[in-house]
């Protein structure tokens, strides 16, 4: 298959465990694939989102929904990822030269540097979404997306392969910059909005329905009451707020949980271009094991950054 479905199910195809048919792969395919990575990776994050809400429910242990959303991330995923990330550890950690540790990268077994990278990284993981906190959730998927996000940039333009076949060969150097951007930009916009939805709950339905109105829910909206003295930083607004909101926009959950996401999406990114800088200069480029090792560094950078924000 090719045509405008063939990215999208290269995209599919490369970085879950659902199966596709067959496309016709050329650069231009792989480049606008990596460019939907962050798509992907907004789909997978909101599926391990709902384990982590209902298992954490029924189980009446964020513990218990925090493991099986981790291993249902994994599991969407073939654990390739994780896999990539001890394949890396282990290559950077054998101290060989690049063609050496390229070699180590390929072995099937696993080295003492890989186990503990990647049990270091379930762990922090876990960590963080078992916190309680109704913002959990949103924290999950922004990681998912940031984590394919960091995959994006790393196909950008300008980055070499370090193999002359694989993933690494096909991918590299094929996203644009402005691509790159866009989607970035796009998948922020996304997590602005679900921040959104962590923040207000089921009240969001209340104030967004017309006023007066009863909702389906039968609730109608709120009264508009006059205010003043809401202040934002050193600015003071003053106008009508539905009765019941809070008065200082500082003490917002909407913004609280916007402004620890964001930086931390950023945080995430940060932290993989320094280890895909690392993996450049010490393989001579990217293979699919970096790319791999670069979703699960800005995976856990993200959750560890926003537990710190939020």
């Amino acid at each position: 298959m090719s045509g405008p479905g063939a990215a999208w199910r290269l995209a599919v195809g490369t970085l879950t465990v659902f199966p596709v048919r067959p496309v016709e792969v050329d650069r231009s395919v792989a480049g606008r694939a990596m460019s939907l990575a962050p798509f992907v990776g907004l789909l997978l994050g909101l599926v391990a989102a709902v384990v982590l809400e209902a298992a954490g429910a029924a189980s009446s242990s964020p513990l218990i929904g925090a493991v099986l959303a981790v291993g249902a991330l994994a599991w969407l995923t073939r654990a390739l990822h994780l896999d990539g990330l001890a394949d890396l550890a282990d290559g950077l950690g054998s101290g060989k030269p690049a063609d050496g540790a390229l070699d180590v990268m390929k072995r099937s077994d696993i080295g003492p540097f890989g186990v503990v990278t990647v049990v270091v990284a379930l762990l922090a993981q876990v960590a963080v979404l078992s916190r309680d906190g109704t913002a959990a959730w949103v924290a999950l998927v922004a990681a998912a997306a940031t984590g394919r996000l960091a995959v994006t940039w790393a196909c950008r333009e300008g980055v070499p392969a370090a193999r002359p076949t694989g993933l690494g060969a096909l991918v590299a150097g094929s996203v644009r910059r402005g691509a790159a951007i866009g989607v970035t930009l796009a998948t922020a916009a996304v997590i602005a909005v679900l921040a959104l939805v962590a923040a207000a709950g089921p009240s969001l339905l209340d104030y967004c329905w017309p006023f007066g109105l009863s909702n389906p829910f039968g609730h109608a909206y709120p009264e508009l009451v006059p205010y003043s003295g809401l202040t934002y930083g050193h600015t003071v607004y003053a106008g009508l707020r539905p009765a019941g909101l809070l008065h200082h926009l500082s003490d917002d959950p909407y913004l609280i949980t916007t402004a620890g996401l964001l930086p931390a999406m950023a945080a995430g990114l940060g932290a993989a271009a320094l280890l895909r800088r690392r993996a450049v200069r010490r393989l001579g480029g990217v293979t699919g094991d970096v790319l791999g090792a670069l979703v699960e560094t800005a995976t856990t950078v993200t959750l560890l950054t926003a537990a710190l924000l939020m």
